[in-house]
């Protein structure tokens, strides 16, 4: 079965996911009303100086004020100037040393309130933080990543060949412009020269585009927005190890396959588009994966699970036997469920996006080699995971901690909000998902309700969602199946139910 790709494309939302013989390995997801900021580059004005942090916050024209360390001021600069230097700050898979200040002056000292800079999004924002920005700008291209006046050039460690990594140096050596700085990606490995000199000029000309704009517009304005979600897999993910990508959408199929077709003709060929009645995520069994992802508690083949709990500081993974008990004795039957739930907890930490400190409460075990088995079945487990890592090994009461870098909010956040029946202590879907999974339950419904009437009935606050903010979306699909679409509230519903009737 290989590698795949799914792109699943709705008027409301973008969701694509990754899958490895079968297996959901990634998720991503950018709603119309909740888009990705990550890699847009902003002229933006310094809001407020914090000595205290050694840190700013600055307005970029959104909602929440950005949030820059003084580590993301790429060169030292006297109040009233605009930075315009940068390097690439996000690319793990790179060579390129971390950037180092040229002096230690203060962030006081730096910037001022009310002085113009040019900052890129890093991280997105999560929960109630606003963006982290940096002045290291980066431009991803096709094959290179483009670091503007940085002498440099880098060549992904994933390309594992020598003379192959030599060889790409080699080209970028005649083919960088002079005071650039360029990453050669893992995606460039066998190409000719031609390709990567036409990324070279298609950069530095987006790159001239950036300036011009920075030198014309007032502060805050948008300088540069990053490619769709669509896009950016495809450009970062669709290499030769993918044997299908998967679209649901012909206008998003016709686009991308030309948008390839430019770049690498050769690869059109394992591009589909997916026409069934059945939904794309239905047929993958992605959607399945996706509420697995989304519940607190996981079961694990052998009749064991694991609870997820998230807190504001920390998410706790708790290992229970459950209705595993074995056929040796207890200890070996311990040992078995643990080293089963260390490899689903990699599986669901990737999955779900879960960053920072993770507490990981294994069965406690006596025999030490059985707790080095774990540690080390857990690390195994989780070395083919992107983001930073740490793994310390397990305590004497059965605990390990898990430092992860956070790369994007976790899925449970994303499409969640705190329950309002339990004063915060747990989650419920938020009534934008709700109404999402009506759209989708409609269109699995498809020819059933042609020329038909449906009426949907949902909580208040789904159904005013519907009769209003979402009130093209229902429009767009009585359109699409010459139906009338009636949404009716119901308080006896919770947040989480609707019915759908088809008269």
């Amino acid at each position: 079965m290989g590698v795949e790709i799914a792109i699943s494309i709705a008027r409301e939302e973008t969701r694509v996911a990754v899958l490895d013989n079968g297996v959901v390995t990634d998720l991503y997801g950018d709603r119309a009303k909740d888009q990705d900021f990550v890699g847009n580059i902003y002229k933006g004005r310094v809001a407020k100086v914090l000595p205290g942090m050694q840190a700013a916050f600055i307005d970029i024209g959104l909602e929440k004020a950005a949030f820059m360390h003084v580590s993301d001021l790429s060169m030292d600069v006297e109040p009233g100037d605009t930075l315009v230097e940068g390097d690439d700050d996000d690319n793990k898979d790179s060579e390129v040393p971390k950037p180092k200040r040229q002096s230690s002056k203060p962030i006081e000292e730096l910037l001022s309130e009310g002085q113009e800079v040019m900052v890129q999004i890093s991280k997105g924002p999560i929960g109630t933080k606003g963006s982290r920005v940096t002045t290291y700008v980066s431009l991803p291209g096709r094959y290179l990543v483009f670091m503007p006046t940085v002498e440099h050039i880098g060549v992904s460690r994933r390309i594992p060949r020598d003379e192959e990594r030599a060889r790409l140096k080699e080209i970028m050596k005649r083919a960088r412009r002079p005071g650039f700085g360029y990453i050669v990606r893992t995606v460039s490995e066998g190409v000719k020269e031609e390709e990567l000199r036409s990324d070279v000029e298609f950069l530095h000309v987006l790159w001239q585009d950036v300036l011009t704009k920075r030198d014309q517009q007032p502060a805050p304005s948008l300088l540069h927005s990053d490619l769709s979600l669509s896009f950016r897999v495809v450009r970062d993910l669709f290499g030769r190890r993918v044997d299908r990508l998967l679209i649901d959408s012909r206008e998003e199929y016709n686009a991308i396959k030309g948008f390839v077709q430019r770049f690498s003709p050769e690869q059109t060929s394992r591009i589909h588009f997916y026409d069934k009645e059945e939904s794309l995520f239905d047929y993958l069994g992605v959607e399945q994966e996706i509420a697995r992802a989304m519940s607190r508690k996981v079961w694990l083949k052998s009749g064991g699970y694991l609870v997820i709990d998230h807190t504001e500081a920390m998410t706790v993974i708790d290992v229970n036997t459950g209705r595993f008990v074995g056929k040796r004795d207890q200890e070996e039957t311990i040992l078995r469920n643990n080293l089963e739930a260390a490899r689903e907890i990699a599986y669901q930490v990737k999955l779900r996006g879960i960053g920072g400190i993770i507490i990981v409460d294994f069965i406690d075990m006596e025999r030490e080699k059985n707790r080095d088995k774990v540690y080390h079945a857990l690390v195994d487990a989780m070395s083919s995971d992107k983001a930073r890592t740490r793994i310390s090994r397990v305590s004497d009461l059965g605990l390990i901690e898990i430092s992860r870098e956070r790369v994007r909010e976790d899925l449970l956040r994303s499409l969640s909000e705190p329950c309002h029946y339990c004063d915060g202590r747990g989650y419920t879907k938020s009534p934008m998902s709700v109404a999402y999974e009506i759209f989708r339950e409609v269109r699995r419904l498809g020819h059933e309700i042609e020329q038909q009437r449906v009426v949907v009935g949902a909580h208040p606050a789904v159904a005013l969602l519907l009769q209003e903010q979402e009130q093209p979306g229902v429009e767009e699909l009585e359109r699409r199946y010459s139906a009338k679409i009636l949404v009716t509230p119901d308080d006896r519903l919770h947040l989480e139910q609707f019915d759908l009737v088809v008269m």
